[in-house]
């Protein structure tokens, strides 16, 4: 279990950019919350955009913000804490698809299709709210363990 955690930490961080764009390493839950609270360094958002093959509309809709909102917060110092704490979200969502996925691309394209397991909705624009990520994990989770999805 705690192994499984720490590879799922990881994996986030990277898609966050790494230890060098977070200034931190991730090695528990307790290091997770502190970062979030703290605000993510900006330069997250880049990190996120790259990992994920994503736009900033396509990234502020996922966040349920402005691309006003990003742009400004990309010449700032820090997220604030629910700015950090979604790109968190997404970050663990494509995590999660590129590794039961097993590859990048395929990853990337998943999360972009109307999926008929999420009611024919994209992936990516289920995860703004909590509900819909948990529902978007779960589609994940069945394609990991040999489900249609």
């Amino acid at each position: 279990m705690l192994n499984q955690l720490h590879s799922e930490l990881h994996a986030v961080e990277e898609q966050l950019g790494g230890e060098q764009v977070l200034g931190r390493t991730l090695r528990s839950e307790t290091d997770l919350q502190a970062a979030i609270r703290e605000g993510f360094p900006q330069k997250v958002v880049e990190g996120v955009m790259h990992s994920a093959g994503i736009t900033l509309s396509e990234l502020a809709a996922a966040l349920d913000l402005s691309t006003r909102s990003l742009q400004r917060r990309r010449g700032e110092g820090r997220l604030a804490r629910f700015e950090s704490d979604r790109l968190y979200r997404l970050a663990r969502i494509v995590a999660l698809a590129k590794h039961y996925l097993g590859d990048d691309q395929l990853a990337t394209q998943w999360l972009k299709r109307s999926n008929r397991a999420l009611g024919g909705k994209i992936p990516l624009e289920l995860i703004d709210t909590e509900p819909g990520a948990r529902a978007v994990e779960n589609v994940l989770g069945r394609i990991a363990y040999g489900g249609v999805s």
